[in-house]
């Protein structure tokens, strides 16, 4: 299939440098780039897994059961001169 792309002047004399030293054609180096690209995009789209970091507890403290966040906050930082 043909297209037309625009491509700054630097970095199309760029690609005909290493086009050539590498004795392949601009158009098997833009392919191979853009293989590069999609590839790369393809490997981020896996979703994020958050990893289990558990740390066993009991689940929250009975006596903070119905207090807000000022109440445990406090408790936090309790001797620590705030």
């Amino acid at each position: 299939m043909k297209t037309t792309l625009e491509i700054s002047d630097p970095l199309l004399r760029d690609a005909r440098k290493v086009a050539a030293q590498e004795q392949t054609t601009l158009r098997d180096l833009v392919e191979q780039g853009l293989r590069k690209v999609l590839a790369d995009k393809k490997r981020r789209k896996r979703p994020f897994r958050l990893r289990k970091a558990s740390v066993g507890g009991g689940g929250l403290n009975p006596e903070l059961a119905d207090a807000g966040w000022d109440r445990i906050r406090d408790i936090i930082y309790e001797g620590r001169g705030s």
